[in-house]
């Protein structure tokens, strides 16, 4: 509407001082056309300069986000900057996700990562927009752009505390050792060991809770295999 109002209010102001003829009549036109232009003139500015209209809305979404390695549990990042504030997260929303998909950058946006007790990584996004306060304000100001306009955005990457914190060169000179020869025989080696670890865990569990679920030793056992290899990535990396 205030769009509207001002181009109208322009061409008629416009209009009314060139097309009508008499003195009277010209001035209650152009001034009524004059007050139109100038006060969606203002009304549009303060819109966009203040917000006028509208108010800060907070929305929080959290979703089950994978590694963007399919075998190793690592936490993918390309750092940016010098602060960790712009580092890009990389990351999977689905396990047969061929192309990985990674946060936001921008000015509005910060990304960090968290780890925690759970067993599954996730992401939490966190944001905050500006919204027109009622009906009245949306179609007075329809067309303005500003519906939605972002003001803050804070993704947060919780993942289990055996997943490895990676940079995506890190990742590139682990790829690569792992296709060395004389890597795949210490792989060889290492998922024999792997597998005697993760026995070892969950003869543990079942020596301390003997009425233990089928459930329960899958859980077991899923953490000990990452706990496992996310202590030879690093073994690895260190070693090369």
């Amino acid at each position: 509407m205030v769009i509207i109002g001002t181009v109208l209010g322009a061409i008629l102001f416009f209009a009314s001082a060139m097309f009508i003829h008499k003195r009277t009549p010209r001035i209650i036109a152009a001034t009524i056309t004059g007050i139109i232009f100038i006060g969606s003139t203002a009304l549009m500015t303060v819109n966009y300069s203040h917000h006028f209209g509208m108010h800060k809305v907070t929305t929080t979404t959290t979703r089950r986000i994978y590694s963007a390695s399919d075998k190793l549990p690592v936490a993918l990042y390309r750092p940016v900057g010098s602060t960790g504030e712009d580092d890009v997260y990389i990351y999977k929303t689905d396990q047969d996700q061929k192309k990985p998909s990674h946060t936001q950058v921008s000015e509005y946006t910060h990304s960090k990562m968290k780890r925690t007790d759970r067993s599954t990584p996730r992401l939490v996004t966190k944001e905050t927009r500006w919204e027109y306060k009622n009906h009245f304000y949306q179609t007075l100001f329809a067309w303005s752009g500003m519906d939605g306009t972002l003001v803050k955005r804070t993704n947060t990457l919780e993942y289990p505390r055996t997943y490895v914190k990676l940079t995506v060169n890190q990742a590139k000179q682990l790829a690569k050792l792992q296709r060395d020869p004389q890597a795949k025989q210490t792989q060889a080696a290492a998922q024999q060991k792997g597998q005697e670890y993760v026995r070892g865990q969950v003869t543990k569990a079942m020596a301390k809770n003997p009425n233990i679920t089928s459930q329960q030793i899958q859980e077991i056992s899923q953490k000990a295999q990452e706990q496992f290899e996310a202590k030879m990535v690093k073994q690895l990396l260190k070693t090369h």
